[in-house]
């Protein structure tokens, strides 16, 4: 049997004659067990806004998405083409011209970035999820989608024909610009639907059919800016990648919706760790209260601790009892707290409890690993605390009593 561990379980279940020092040893384990409860409610809460934030970009951002390295364009040639079609890991992909542009309607204007599609695109991301307004495009047409922010800022409606809207785009070459009307091409465009994305989005992107971004463009047949890929359920990415590179060669890089999205899943990142390490310190503070009812307990027990060191118990085996005894104090405080927590984020999933808006619940998601996460920094709090508040334990103090 552990003599020390046992004797820190007996201490840990009994109360003390003193009722300060019961008083001092319930703070200290409410402590505990809220410090760890807030800390996954935090920690499920971020999360939560994480996946919020990711979801709507997740939508629009392919499998795979090959954009070229050098330049603005490349072309893919129809040997390409033939091979990407005999690709077993691609259930399609979507050819895309990217530019930005200026567009017009009536006497307002805005910089802009067109997105040409194919008839693909549909089918290789959930577009039409995001259509707010309106319709999605017809290919053979002067049909375009905006954003939302666009759409308000440049007062562009649906099917509107009575305010006329214009894409402008500078045309390459050299020399000086004699005349406005021979710097820049431009096409005449009808609205026929509004998307709301996200912010960014909103105010950035319309969308077209190819062909009507190549001309404006002047680009010829099949030189684009990119492709988008979606690819088949349960295909390996790095399989696909590796074949799809091989294909298109050094010309492009592969990124996937982790890479196309990493200086926002950089900054959510750095978000959660900041949280992590401001709550960690509320922890850290609490844990002060641990190690002041450990000293508080042994100055309560010097009598207890002289007649065990008498017997034969050795101040080393003393320090164990109370760093037993502040260790599991602190993680059965931690198991507490991870379940008073595991029913506040279910009640708010379930009941939507707090509410960002009328109609938006404040996001919550339960991961596997924010409990592990909480668990290992509350045990190791609680041993680092334990051993601070044992060490004061010395010969001296279980002898001269």
């Amino acid at each position: 049997m552990n003599f020390p561990l046992y004797i820190a379980k007996r201490y840990l279940r009994s109360k003390s004659s003193n009722n300060a020092i019961n008083f001092i040893t319930i703070i200290a384990v409410i402590g505990v067990i809220l410090g760890a409860a807030s800390l996954f409610v935090v920690l499920s809460g971020f999360a939560g806004l994480k996946d919020f934030t990711l979801q709507f970009s997740n939508i629009i951002d392919p499998d795979l998405k090959a954009e070229v390295v050098v330049g603005k364009s490349f072309i893919l040639t129809n040997d390409n083409i033939n091979k990407l079609n005999n690709l077993e890991e691609v259930t399609l992909y979507s050819k895309i011209i990217e530019e930005r542009v200026v567009i017009a309607s009536d006497d307002k204007n805005t910089l802009a970035i067109i997105k040409g599609v194919d008839e693909h695109y549909q089918n290789v991301v959930d577009i039409d999820s995001m259509i707010n307004l309106g319709s999605w495009l017809n290919q053979k047409s002067n049909q375009i989608v905006v954003g939302w922010g666009i759409s308000s800022n440049l007062s562009i409606g649906v099917l509107d024909f009575t305010n006329g809207i214009n894409i402008y785009v500078p045309k390459p070459g050299k020399g000086q610009i004699t005349s406005t009307k021979n710097a820049f091409n431009s096409i005449k465009a009808i609205n026929v639907g509004v998307f709301y994305i996200n912010e960014n989005l909103n105010d950035t992107y319309i969308y077209a059919p190819i062909d009507l971004a190549k001309n404006l463009l002047n680009y010829k047949h099949n030189q684009i800016s990119s492709i988008e890929f979606k690819l088949k359920e349960g295909v390996d990415e790095n399989i696909a990648k590796t074949k799809i590179q091989a294909i298109l060669g050094d010309q492009v890089l592969l990124k996937n919706r982790t890479q196309l999205n990493d200086a926002l899943y950089k900054m959510l990142n750095t978000e959660n760790l900041a949280v992590y390490l401001i709550f960690t310190l509320v922890l850290i503070i609490a844990f002060f209260n641990v190690i002041g009812s450990l000293i508080m307990m042994m100055l309560d027990k010097k009598r207890s601790l002289s007649t065990l060191f008498n017997i034969g118990v050795t101040v080393k085996d003393i320090r164990k009892i109370f760093f037993y005894q502040g260790s599991l104090m602190s993680i059965i405080g931690g198991f507490i707290g991870l379940g008073v927590a595991l029913i506040i984020t279910v009640l708010q999933k379930t009941f939507d409890l707090v509410m960002i808006t009328s109609s938006l619940p404040y996001p919550v998601t339960i991961k596997v690993e924010n409990f592990f996460i909480v668990f290992l920094t509350i045990s190791v709090l609680g041993i680092v605390a334990s051993k601070i508040a044992s060490v004061r334990i010395t010969e001296t103090m279980v002898q001269n009593y």
